[in-house]
């Protein structure tokens, strides 16, 4: 894994809007079907709130694979969505999704030794902004939200790429947790200026459609697939990093970083 310089972000970026250019209506569709199973699950009794975010890391591997099959020339196809369903891979990603949560929990309850819960209480939806304005002016909400960021970062780091690690190169949760954090460690200016892109991004897009129509109905309406869209490219973009930092995928999956 080479230190790769700044503007590698900016590539990757790129990258992602022509990967997403040349199958736009797969990868649209295979969303689609990402988010019907999401709405599917969080119907569920108890588990409703907790498993689309569990499930995340599955259901990441699907737009993975869905990029691969545009670099080999393969149509991306609605069964790819079940992707990470398959074994080995499957109570790996399972155990990735469970430990996100939980280090996200850590990271907005330690938050609660700032502000005295309100963070939380926010996230949970316990606490209503429009009712409760003064509530959330009065706190330290600011300095606890800092405080999320700096717990929650290094995590983020560590799960940037594991989810493809342990499903391409069948390695451990924890090797894969290792591999990811060092991959974005060596190459942190490539990564921010990656995440800065397309903050930037989301800002412009939601400001010019503002501009076009207005704050109405139909803006939000516009925003819902523009959104959609720009969530899809984002995971064409952590394909192309993927893709630089650790090499094009096997088809067989079955290359292992402890070979090389």
């Amino acid at each position: 894994m080479e230190k790769l310089p700044a503007s590698t972000g900016w590539h990757w970026v790129k990258q992602g809007f022509g990967l997403f250019r040349k199958q736009p209506g797969g990868l649209s569709m295979l969303f689609l079907g990402y988010m019907v199973c999401m709405l599917l699950v969080s119907i569920i009794p108890l588990l409703g709130q907790l498993l689309p975010v569990i499930l995340v890391p599955i259901f990441s591997v699907a737009f993975a694979q869905g990029c691969l099959h545009i670099d080999q020339g393969k149509r991306v196809v609605p069964g790819l969505l079940l992707s990470g369903f398959r074994k080995p891979a499957l109570p790996v990603l399972f155990g990735l999704g469970v430990l996100y949560i939980m280090m996200a929990i850590v990271a907005i309850g330690a938050s609660s030794l700032v502000d005295g819960g309100t963070l939380w209480q926010l996230v949970t939806g316990q606490l209503n902004p429009q009712t409760s304005p003064d509530v959330i002016r009065e706190s330290n909400i600011g300095s606890a939200i800092v405080v999320t960021l700096v717990m929650y970062i290094p995590a983020a780091m560590a799960f940037c790429f594991a989810a493809p690690l342990i499903y391409w190169q069948h390695i451990s949760l924890g090797k894969a947790l290792f591999f990811s954090f060092f991959a974005v460690w060596r190459s942190l200016s490539a990564f921010i200026v990656f995440a800065s892109t397309w903050f930037a991004i989301s800002i412009v897009t939601s400001q010019l459609l503002f501009m076009i129509v207005g704050r109405t109905p139909m803006a939000i309406q516009l925003m819902m697939p523009l959104s959609m869209i720009l969530t899809v490219i984002m995971h064409c973009s952590f394909y192309a990093a993927y893709r630089q930092i650790f090499g094009v995928p096997a088809d067989t999956g079955k290359v292992s970083l402890d070979k090389r």
